[in-house]
C-alpha cells in the first residue's frame, strides 16, 4: 500500500540522514538548493506532515484529499531575511548571467547571424515559460500537501507521488535523477570556469612567453583547493560582491570593442549548416540556463506574488538576460566572423593594456565565482559524507577530503577537454536541456494529470512539443559536442 500513499519528502537510507518517526512527521531533507536558497530554510518541523489516503480510497478520492482548499502557501513560509523584489532581480540576473554570455558569439557562428538572432530570443522565450511552468507546479503541489515550498527535486517527488499509480513507484527514483542533473551540471560550471580562468590568464602571458594551457590550469589548482575550503556561505558575500563588480566592469569594455568598426552584415553567415545548429543549441541552452535559482529565488520572496505575471520579476529578468545574449552574441559574431572564439575576451586585441586588464578581470572574476557554484554541488554530497563518520575530527576530515577531491576532478575534466566551446556545448545538452526543457514538461503532465490540461487538451500539447525540442536538442547536440571534442580538427 506504500505506492499508493502520497508521502511527502519519504525518504530512505540513501537520501536523508533523517527517517519519518511514529507520528507521521519527517524530518526535514537535506537542502540541495544553489547557494541563495540556503540562507534560509522554509521548512519548519512541524508543517512536514503526512496526508496518506485511507487503504480503501480510489485514486480520485485521494487526490480530492491531498487538496486543501484555500491554502495558499505563501502565507505560511517563515522567512528570516525575505528578499525584496529589487533584490530577486539582481540574484536572477546573477543566476543566468556567467561564461555563457561571453560564448554566445560563438554561438552565433554555429547558427548564422539571424538563426541565432531569432533562434536565441525563441530558446529565451521557452526557457522562461519553462521556468513558470516549474513555479505553477511548485504552487499546485504545495497546496495539495500543505507546504510552504518545495525545490526542485521535492517537486518532482511529489508530482510522480500524486500522478498516475503506476508511476508512483518511481517518485524516488525521479528525485535522484533531477538531483544528479542538478550536481552534474554545476560540476559542469566549475570545468568550465576553470577552463575559462586558464586560458584567459594564458592570452594575457602569450604576450610575453607561451607556455601550454595546462600548466595554468595547474598553476590554479591548490589557491583554488584552499579557496574551495571555506564552509561557511557568509564568509563568501565579499567575493560574490567583487566578482559581480568585476564581471559587470569587463563585459562593458568588452561589448564596448564589439561595437568598434563593425562590418557590413553581409560579412558574416546568415544561416549556417544543419551539422553545426546542435552545438548552437548546446551553447544557447548553457547559457539560459537558470532554472535551478528559480524555486529558491520564489520561496524567499517577501511578495512572491510578484515573481509571476507578465510584469513580474521573472519575464522582466529574463527579458532582459534574452537581450543581453541576443546583443552580445549578434555583435560577437559580426565583429569577429569566422575567427570568434569560446570566450569573446580571447578576440580582443593582445597588443593593447585596456584589452589585457579585462581578461585579466574576467578571469579573477570568474575565479572568485567558482566557489559560489561549487558551494551547490559540495552541498548535495557532503551531509551524505560526513554521515558515515562519528567524531567531529573524523566529519571535519572527510569534508576537507571531498572538497579537494571535487575541485581536482574538476580540474582534471578542463585538463582533459581543453576546449572552452566545446564543453561549454555538451554541458548545456546534456545537464541543461535536460533540467529546462526535459523535466518541466514532465512534471507539469504528471502533476496536472488529476486536474485536467485545458480545452482541447492544450496543456498538453503544448508540453509534448517543448519535450520534443528538449529530447531533440539533448541528443543531437551531445553528440555534435562529443564529435567535436574527440575530433577538434573538424569544423
Amino acid at each position: 500500500m506504500s505506492e499508493r500513499q502520497p508521502l511527502l519528502l519519504q525518504g530512505d537510507g540513501s537520501d536523508y540522514e533523517g527517517s519519518r518517526s511514529g507520528n507521521g512527521l519527517i524530518r526535514p531533507p537535506v537542502r540541495s538548493s544553489p547557494p541563495d536558497s540556503t540562507l534560509v530554510n522554509v521548512h519548519s518541523e512541524d508543517s512536514i506532515a503526512v496526508h496518506a489516503a485511507a487503504p480503501g480510497d480510489d485514486d480520485e478520492q485521494s487526490g480530492e484529499n491531498l487538496k486543501s482548499v484555500g491554502y495558499n502557501p505563501t502565507h505560511h513560509r517563515t522567512l528570516e531575511h525575505p528578499t525584496s523584489n529589487f533584490d530577486t532581480l539582481v540574484h536572477l540576473l546573477k543566476g543566468n548571467i556567467g561564461t555563457g554570455i561571453l560564448a554566445m558569439p560563438e554561438a552565433f557562428k554555429n547558427a548564422g547571424l539571424y538563426v541565432g538572432l531569432f533562434g536565441t530570443l525563441i530558446m529565451g522565450a521557452i526557457c522562461t515559460h519553462c521556468m513558470h511552468m516549474l513555479v505553477n507546479c511548485s504552487h499546485e503541489l504545495c497546496r495539495r500537501f500543505q507546504q510552504p515550498s518545495l525545490d526542485f527535486s521535492e517537486v518532482a517527488f511529489c508530482s510522480f507521488e500524486t500522478g498516475p499509480l503506476g508511476l508512483r513507484r518511481y517518485s524516488h527514483l525521479t528525485r535522484r535523477v533531477v538531483t544528479t542533473f542538478l550536481f552534474i551540471t554545476q560540476i559542469g560550471f566549475c570545468c568550465v570556469y576553470f577552463l575559462f580562468v586558464a586560458l584567459n590568464v594564458k592570452d594575457v602571458m602569450d604576450h610575453y612567453y607561451k607556455v601550454d594551457v595546462r600548466i595554468y590550469l595547474l598553476l590554479m589548482l591548490l589557491p583554488m583547493i584552499m579557496l574551495n575550503l571555506v564552509r561557511n556561505l557568509k564568509y563568501l558575500t565579499p567575493v560574490s560582491l567583487i566578482a559581480a563588480v568585476l564581471t559587470v566592469a569587463g563585459l562593458a569594455i568588452s561589448f564596448s570593442y564589439m561595437l568598434q568598426d563593425l562590418p557590413d552584415t553581409h560579412t558574416v553567415k546568415p544561416v549556417a549548416t544543419w551539422a553545426t545548429l546542435p552545438l548552437y543549441f548546446g551553447t544557447a541552452i548553457y547559457a539560459f540556463e537558470g532554472i535551478g535559482v528559480v524555486l529558491p529565488l520564489e520561496n524567499n520572496m517577501r511578495t512572491p506574488e510578484d515573481f509571476g505575471g507578465t510584469t513580474g520579476v521573472l519575464n522582466t529578468g529574463m527579458v532582459i538576460v534574452a537581450c543581453l545574449y541576443t546583443s552580445v552574441g549578434f555583435f560577437g559574431y559580426l565583429k569577429y566572423g569566422e575567427s570568434v572564439k569560446g570566450s569573446i575576451t580571447l578576440n580582443l586585441p593582445q597588443e593593447e593594456l585596456l584589452s589585457r586588464m579585462v581578461r585579466i578581470t574576467m578571469a579573477v572574476a570568474i575565479f572568485l565565482s567558482y566557489t559560489l557554484q561549487f558551494y551547490v554541488p559540495v552541498n548535495m554530497v557532503e551531509p551524505f559524507v560526513c554521515s558515515q563518520f562519528d567524531t567531529t575530527r573524523a566529519k571535519e576530515l572527510a569534508s576537507t577530503i571531498l572538497r579537494t577531491v571535487l575541485v581536482t576532478f574538476t580540474f582534471l575534466l578542463a585538463a582533459c577537454i581543453p576546449n572552452l566551446g566545446s564543453i561549454i556545448s555538451l554541458v548545456g545538452a546534456v545537464s541543461s536541456s535536460a533540467l529546462a526543457l526535459i523535466a518541466p514538461p514532465i512534471i507539469e503532465i504528471i502533476t496536472f494529470y488529476n486536474v485536467g490540461y485545458g480545452r482541447y487538451n492544450w496543456m498538453l500539447w503544448k508540453d509534448f512539443l517543448i519535450l520534443i525540442f528538449g529530447l531533440c536538442g539533448f541528443v543531437f547536440g551531445t553528440w555534435a559536442s562529443l564529435a567535436q571534442i574527440l575530433n577538434p580538427s573538424v569544423d
